[in-house]
C-alpha cells in the first residue's frame, strides 16, 4: 500500500503548489521543472530556487525539449548534490539518468524525483511552429479518457513503460476524469512521504494502480506490436539497412540528443573515423563513385551496438532527424530484443551491472563452442 495525497486543485496547480511548498519550507534547495521563458512559448528545463519564480512553470506540459536525464547527469557528474533538489521528470528521463549513473556519469544522492503516469509528449516541431497550444485540449481529454493521443511522438504511442516505480512521488494522470479539479499524488517511497509531510491535502492509504493504467498498457502494447511489425529490418539484410539508413546525411543529431550517448568525443566525430585519401581513391577505383559523407550505415550500427542494451525509447533521436529516419522505432525494436536476451531492463536497478560490462562464461553457449 502507498500513501495517497489528494489535493483539491487541478493537477498543474497542485504540482506547482507542491514545488512551492518544498521551496518555502526549505525542504529542497531548488527544483527542476519545465518553464516558459518568453512570450513565444519558449519552453525549457529550468533550475528554480524561489517559489515566486514558479509563476511561469509548466511542470506537466506535454513537451520534452531534451531528455532531462542528460541534464541531471551534467549537474552531478563531478560530485553529489550538497543539498536536495526536487526534479519533475518523465519515466524515460529517470530511467536514462539511472543508466548514466551506472556509467559513472552522475549521482543519485539528494534528488527527489516527482513523476507521473505519462500520456506522452508532442514532437519538437509542434512547439516551433506554434501548433502545440492548440492541441492541449485534445491532449488532456485523451489523458482523462485513457486514449493514445493523436500527434504525440511515435515513441510515446508505443511506450509501455509509462510509469516510474523509481519516482518518490507519482502524480496520477492517465484515466483520471477530474484532472481539472483534483490531483492524486502517490507517495511512493519513504523519501516521498518525508518531503510531502505537511503539504495541504488529504492523506489516505491506497494501492497504486488503476484500470486506466491497465487499459493504456494494453493499448500501447498493441500499438508497439503494430509499429515493430512495420519495421521488419531484420528480414531485409543489407538492403533493409540501406532502405532506412541510406537517407542519413551524417549530422549525428541523434547521438547528440541521445541520453545514453555521453562520450566527450564520439569515435564517429573524431579524426580516427576520417577516411584517408588512399582509401577514397581505392574505393573510387573499385566502385566508380563514392558517397559523401561515407560510413553512415556503420555509424548507426555502431550506435546500436553501444546503446541498444540501455535504450529507454524516449524518441529524442527520431524527433531531431532532418530526414525522418524512424531511428527510435528501430532502436527500440533492436533494444527490446537485446534486453530480453540478457534479461535486462534499463533504468530499473542502479545496482544491476550493465551486461555489456560483465563477462559470464556460461552465457550464450548455444551460439558458440561449449
Amino acid at each position: 500500500m502507498s500513501k495517497l495525497l489528494k489535493i483539491n486543485k487541478g493537477v498543474e496547480a497542485s504540482t506547482k503548489a507542491l514545488l512551492g511548498y518544498l521551496l518555502d519550507k526549505n525542504k529542497v534547495k531548488s527544483v527542476i521543472t519545465l518553464n516558459t521563458i518568453n512570450a513565444n512559448q519558449g519552453i525549457c528545463y529550468s533550475l528554480i530556487a524561489k517559489s515566486e519564480e514558479l509563476k511561469d512553470a509548466v511542470p506537466l506540459f506535454p513537451f520534452m525539449p531534451n531528455n532531462e536525464g542528460k541534464l541531471l547527469s551534467r549537474l552531478t557528474i563531478r560530485e553529489s548534490l550538497a543539498e536536495p533538489i526536487a526534479v519533475v521528470a518523465r519515466p524515460c528521463e529517470i530511467r536514462a539518468f539511472i543508466e548514466l549513473v551506472k556509467r559513472n556519469q552522475g549521482r543519485l544522492e539528494n534528488y527527489l524525483f516527482i513523476s507521473h503516469t505519462c500520456p506522452g509528449v508532442y514532437p519538437l516541431e509542434t512547439n516551433v511552429n506554434g501548433s502545440l497550444e492548440k492541441k492541449l485540449s485534445q491532449y488532456w481529454n485523451g489523458t482523462k479518457n485513457t486514449e493514445i493521443i493523436p500527434d504525440i511522438r511515435t515513441a510515446c504511442k508505443s511506450c509501455i513503460h509509462f510509469v516510474s516505480d523509481k519516482a518518490d512521488i507519482i502524480i496520477s494522470l492517465i484515466g483520471e476524469t477530474d484532472l481539472d479539479t483534483n490531483c492524486n499524488m502517490y507517495l511512493n517511497t519513504n523519501k516521498g512521504e518525508e518531503f510531502a509531510a505537511g503539504m495541504e491535502g488529504e492523506i489516505s492509504e491506497k494501492k497504486f494502480g488503476s484500470e486506466g493504467i491497465n487499459l493504456m498498457q494494453s493499448k500501447r502494447e498493441e500499438e508497439r506490436k503494430k509499429l515493430f511489425g512495420e519495421i521488419n529490418i531484420e528480414t531485409k539484410g543489407i538492403e533493409g539497412l540501406l532502405e532506412y539508413f541510406g537517407k542519413c546525411i551524417g549530422c549525428h543529431g541523434c547521438s547528440n540528443v541521445c541520453p545514453i550517448c555521453y562520450c566527450n568525443l564520439c569515435f564517429f566525430d573524431s579524426q580516427s573515423n576520417e577516411s584517408q585519401p588512399s582509401w577514397s581513391e581505392s574505393e573510387l577505383d573499385r566502385k566508380g563513385a563514392l558517397r559523401l559523407p561515407s560510413g553512415t550505415i556503420f555509424y548507426h550500427l555502431g550506435r546500436l551496438a553501444h546503446i541498444s542494451i540501455s535504450c529507454v525509447g524516449c524518441g529524442m533521436c527520431s524527433d531531431v532527424c532532418p530526414v525522418n529516419i524512424p531511428i527510435s522505432t528501430i532502436f527500440s525494436k533492436v533494444g527490446e530484443s537485446v534486453q530480453k536476451a540478457f534479461d535486462y531492463f534499463p533504468g530499473m536497478n542502479v545496482e544491476e551491472p550493465i551486461p555489456f560490462g560483465t563477462y559470464k562464461e556460461e552465457e550464450f553457449t548455444e551460439i558458440g563452442e561449449q
